[in-house]
């Protein structure tokens, strides 16, 4: 259902390698995505975010490619996952950053609207960080 999700994007003037180096690496998490809290640790296989806003939360990538996919899975503190689609696509010189967020169940329109913002937010950091380094 259209209603469910959305594709919420941002073009970045790096191209698509650099943009995916920077955002495929755990540790850089804090600084662009600040609903995973202002630090991220590897324990053993995982990566977990201690001072999430929701807890301690873990956070799954996909292994490397070359192909420019971002997907992970967040780990809710009560075991709730959340599966998050994340590309880089090449964007002629830069890349086009694509995220679609999925409305959880029982989401109000108005909390699915914050998410989106939430989302919106993270992605512009990402751009800011990227094209000013």
């Amino acid at each position: 259902m259209t209603d469910s999700i959305r594709h919420l994007s941002i073009h970045i003037d790096r191209t698509r390698d650099d943009v995916y180096a920077f955002a495929s690496n755990p540790e850089n998490l804090p600084a662009w995505a600040l609903g995973l809290g202002g630090s991220i640790v590897r324990e053993g296989d995982e990566w977990v975010a201690s001072d999430a806003p929701m807890g301690r939360v873990t956070v799954a990538f996909v292994p490397p490619n070359d192909l420019g996919v971002l997907d992970h899975d967040v780990t809710l503190p009560d075991g709730e996952v959340f599966n998050n689609p994340l590309r880089v696509i090449t964007d002629g010189t830069g890349s086009l950053v694509v995220f679609t967020l999925r409305r959880p169940a029982g989401a109000t329109d108005a909390e699915f609207e914050r998410d989106a913002e939430m989302v919106t937010a993270d992605l512009a950091r990402l751009k800011e960080l990227l094209e000013s380094a």
